[in-house]
């Protein structure tokens, strides 16, 4: 039949059940339920494993190759997600963070950026300061608060 996946499960339907209780991570419950409903034969192919987990059928496919290739263990095992890297360098944000810690003030997230430009040689964008000085470094420029003269008059 077209579809059936064939593999030699080597853990018996109650091991999987009691390796899913301990996974604490929802995609690696998934793969070893992936094992489990192809072990007790609640699927027979990769397609409607897949519709049963609400995974891409090719994902699915790709758990099965892990778990051929290297076990229960290499199914379980994640490779480090690095993710693109800060367009303002480590180093530089340490240099700002120590400037912002100091008491120097900056007025202005504008400011910042011609710091980072003048001092440091590192062009960025507003967007890029802000993000990384308020939620980052969850700091702040103390920039003057003035208040209009209208609200501090009394009204007769």
């Amino acid at each position: 039949m077209a579809g059936v996946y064939k593999l030699n499960i080597t853990e018996s339907v109650e091991e999987l059940k009691q390796i899913m209780k301990k996974q604490k991570n929802p995609s690696d419950k998934d793969r070893v339920q992936l094992l489990y409903l192809l072990k007790s034969e609640q699927t027979k192919t990769v397609q409607d494993a897949a519709k049963m987990l609400g995974k891409h059928r090719v994902t699915v496919q790709e758990w099965l190759k892990l778990y051929r290739d290297g076990g229960i263990i290499e199914l379980l095992n994640h490779k480090p997600r690095v993710g693109r890297k800060h367009s303002i360098p480590q180093w530089a944000q340490d240099a700002l963070s120590q400037r912002l810690q100091t008491g120097e003030e900056f007025k202005s997230y504008h400011e910042i950026c011609q710091w980072l430009e003048k001092q440091l040689g590192i062009v960025s964008t507003y967007k890029t300061v802000h993000q990384l000085v308020r939620y980052r470094l969850k700091a702040l420029p103390k920039a003057s608060h003035t208040t209009s003269p209208s609200s501090t008059s009394e009204q007769s």
